[in-house]
């Protein structure tokens, strides 16, 4: 039969359609995730399936725009603080990543008989993850907002920006490219179109969303939000980048905008469509005729790429400190190729560094690793379970919890602050990420459940969204930061009170907008200080009142720190300095000998000198 892909435009919409319809939903109730759904449905329909399809890259030309507004969604979750807290983990985690895995992998090449250069880009390519295709799978397993997440993700955005020098190398490699040089207009091109992106998001963008949203007409809105994503790609692809690289940096510099909530529900519909549709043109991609006739070769590259690149991933991940489940995680989720490989590799047959039975060969093996990848990480996750079992014996997960109050944390600020709210019969859920604790609680009298408060699922299980009231009570200063900073954003009913660690963290807080936050020390801190008081011969009343006048300096500094910054307020504070005297009292006062040049003498000059 004819590929409907040649006629009848509207018929190939419905079979796309209708085949992401059926995949994923089984795939995913398989445990196997919607992604490899999407790449099986794509090979069984596309040119070497049922041939429903005849060009594939048609339909990945269009469905690429899902990679570029995922990356939107990722840049406008980004704020610029966060990513400067995070560029240990983009330049240091992620370029250590990129470096090790590359020289590894490289030098499997040479060892199998590539030439230097066909070995380097052959390896380089398989560096670069899929950033769909991990992003997709953090995203169903509730994991994209967790600091795990957060610094996978990290290493995603430095191997996406590494794609522009790998380009860029392919001119020198080249056969008869020895004496090109630097494309000095190229680079004045991108670096004018980078800096135009910039200008654009920090001074015009938000006024034109302002004078959108005074029209009042949602379908223009979601055109605006569109027009963003797509011509923020369009003018990093004319600038020779990254078209996903121009969409993340639309969506920073709209992360803090009133509008990215609203942006955010604009495009994720299309994202969703976009995406399911990427990963079915990457699975019609996949030539199953070169797979065939060389499936040992293909199999034995795919394997010895998957495990010398997740070796890699495991070690730079250790030499940064990074715990080692959270290292083994990292290898099984980013240990296979992505979709910036065919660019590479088609850039390299383009130079003729590639031939095409080459290229077709390095491809399948990329397309190969994506369809293993769900596989390994739940070859993964099944073991971790299988090790974890016995920890969590006896403990259960939440599921629909529905408590007025929401605790997170149930360590010993926890411990005190329910009995409180137990004393007075309200419906107390609480959460705890650590077993042990769990159990020892358990001995005296509370059910707490084991759920990581940074992960949005959990904390929909856990009752945040009908909670009355989300009380923070964990320790860690970036752990609680994430928990208000997902609660304030998708339970916005819910009144938010977290333990602050230091007076640093509790500014953090307040910008974050929490309803009320206390430091851990403080009230013990001031209950210990009106003891000593008392203990030294201070009446009790005198001693409340200092309490009181420290109270109220304390809280004024604060208030100074929120709008001055850290440093303001600094003589609100008692200190015990010594102030420095002079070493021999004058006997008399200063005489002035030329008043000409002087001027009167100041009133009581004696005391202002000796002071």
């Amino acid at each position: 039969m004819a590929p409907p892909s040649d006629g009848n435009t509207l018929v190939q919409a419905v079979i796309l359609l209708a085949a992401a319809v059926i995949a994923a939903p089984i795939f995913k109730k398989l445990g196997l995730g919607s992604v490899l759904g999407y790449l099986c449905a794509g090979l069984v329909i596309g040119p070497f399936g049922l041939k429903l399809f005849s060009n594939p890259q048609s339909i990945l030309h269009v469905a690429e725009l899902g990679v570029v507004m995922f990356l939107f969604l990722i840049g406008i979750e980004m704020q610029p603080s966060r990513l400067w807290r995070m560029r240990k983990d983009i330049f240091g985690l992620g370029a250590l990543q990129v470096t090790l895995c590359g020289s590894l992998l490289t030098g499997a090449g040479l060892l199998v008989g590539f030439t230097p250069a066909v070995a380097f880009i052959g390896g380089m390519g398989f560096v670069l993850s899929s950033t769909a295709m991990v992003m997709q799978i953090l995203e169903e397993r509730g994991e994209a907002t967790t600091t795990r997440g957060q610094r996978t993700i990290s290493t995603l955005l430095l191997e996406d920006l590494s794609i522009v020098p790998l380009l860029g190398l392919i001119a020198f490699l080249a056969p008869a490219s020895g004496s090109n040089g630097f494309d000095w207009g190229g680079i004045a091109l991108a670096v004018i179109c980078l800096a135009g992106l910039i200008g654009v998001g920090l001074w015009l963008l938000n006024p034109f969303f302002a004078l959108l949203a005074n029209a009042n007409a949602r379908e223009v809105m979601t055109a605006a939000a569109l027009l963003v994503v797509l011509g923020a790609a369009l003018v990093m692809e004319l600038g020779g980048l990254s078209a996903a690289m121009g969409a993340f940096m639309a969506g920073v510099l709209l992360s803090e905008s009133s509008f990215r909530r609203q942006l955010e529900v604009d495009i994720e519909p299309f994202r969703g469509i976009l995406l399911g549709l990427f990963f079915m043109a990457v699975g019609m991609s996949l030539d199953l005729k070169v797979v065939a006739e060389s499936w040992r070769l293909i199999a034995l590259i795919v394997m010895a790429s998957m495990f010398v690149k997740g070796c890699g991933v495991y070690l730079a991940a250790r030499l940064f400190g990074v715990a080692r489940r959270e290292a083994f995680y990292r290898a099984a989720l980013l240990a296979q190729g992505g979709d910036f490989a065919f660019v590479l590799y088609a850039a390299a047959a383009k130079a003729g560094l590639f031939d095409a039975r080459l290229t077709a060969t390095l491809s399948a093996v990329i397309i190969l690793s994506m369809v293993l990848t769900p596989f390994v990480v739940m070859v993964r996750q099944r073991l971790f379970n299988r090790t974890l079992k016995p920890l969590l014996e006896g403990v259960e997960e939440p599921d629909n919890l529905t408590g007025q109050v929401l605790m997170i944390g149930f360590g010993r600020f926890g411990q005190i602050v329910s009995q409180a709210l137990l004393a007075r019969n309200f419906d107390l859920s609480i959460i705890e990420s650590d077993a042990k604790r769990i159990r020892s609680a358990a001995d005296f009298g509370f059910k707490v459940y084991y759920g990581d408060g940074t992960r949005l699922d959990v904390l929909r299980a856990s009752g945040a969204a009908e909670a009355t009231l989300i009380l923070v009570c964990v320790s860690g200063i970036e752990t609680a930061n994430r928990i208000v900073e997902i609660a304030k954003a998708e339970f916005p009913a819910a009144k938010i009170f977290a333990r602050s660690y230091d007076r640093g963290h509790t500014l953090a807080l307040l910008k974050a907008g929490v309803d009320y936050q206390i430091r851990e020390t403080f009230e013990s801190a001031m209950q210990f200080g009106e003891a000593a008081l008392i203990g030294l011969g201070v009446a009790p009343e005198e001693a409340a009142t200092l309490l009181a006048e420290t109270r109220k300096s304390d809280a004024e500094r604060l208030a100074l720190q929120m709008t001055a910054g850290f440093h303001a307020g600094r003589e609100l504070m008692r200190g015990n300095m010594p102030i420095p005297t002079p070493l021999i009292k004058p006997k008399r006062a200063g005489q002035i000998f030329d008043e000409s040049a002087t001027g009167p003498a100041p009133e009581n000059s004696t005391t202002e000198a000796a002071q």
